[in-house]
């Protein structure tokens, strides 16, 4: 096992176990392990687990804004465990997913619920104004929109491999649809630290992006 895999699976445990308030239930690491190996298969090359773990970090730094960190943390493990880029419910399915698994693995009703809830927030990326733990989740998911040039461009190369099957200008028009969208949400991102430390930076890369994909 990896070094970033014993991690990952603690940080799982942790989350799941702070979920649960003490229940007694089912050891969480099998479950764990599923969601590995789902988040390595080897059609993925952007939704990978280093985005998971990006995004589990981009959790903890907005922690403090969240109603419910812990299921925030659950619902970013289950947020793309299904990824097909050829499909178009993927977020759906893994919603689904979460709501067989989490119960097996000793959530209650209504966490796993929100769980599920916030995994199909990802859809869209457009919480309430007061849906916390939806700011936090979506808010992590894309901070990647905000990285420096060097990192920003391995993103984008990144998605256009899981796309490789695409031809290139119709990859072009489906990439500048979504950057469009993102560009005419009210806002990118919703949490203070969001607004303040990405939202700029987020918009200045689209638009540089979409430029270079008009050009």
């Amino acid at each position: 096992m990896t070094d970033h895999s014993a991690n990952l699976r603690a940080r799982w445990a942790q989350s799941l176990t702070a979920a649960r308030a003490g229940a007694s239930a089912p050891d969480p690491l099998p479950y764990a392990d599923n969601l590995l190996a789902r988040w390595a298969e080897p059609q993925r090359r952007y939704h990978t687990t280093a985005h998971l773990i990006a995004v589990l970090d981009h959790i903890d730094t907005l922690a403090d804004r969240a109603a419910d960190p812990d299921l925030v943390r659950l619902a970013a493990w289950f947020h793309d465990a299904v990824y097909l880029p050829d499909r178009s419910e993927n977020e759906e399915r893994s919603a689904r997913l979460a709501e067989r698994a989490l119960p097996e693995a000793g959530l209650d009703e209504a966490a796993t619920a929100e769980v599920a809830r916030l995994v199909r927030l990802t859809i869209g990326h457009d919480p309430a104004a007061d849906d916390r733990n939806g700011q936090v989740l979506c808010d992590a998911d894309l901070a990647i929109l905000a990285a420096d040039p060097e990192p920003y461009a391995a993103y984008v190369a990144a998605v256009r491999a899981e796309y490789g099957f695409v031809p290139d200008d119709a990859f072009r028009v489906g990439r500048a649809a979504v950057l469009r969208q993102l560009l005419d949400l009210p806002q990118l991102f919703h949490t203070p630290h969001g607004q303040r430390e990405w939202e700029g930076h987020a918009c200045r890369n689209l638009e540089a992006e979409l430029s270079l994909l008009s050009d």
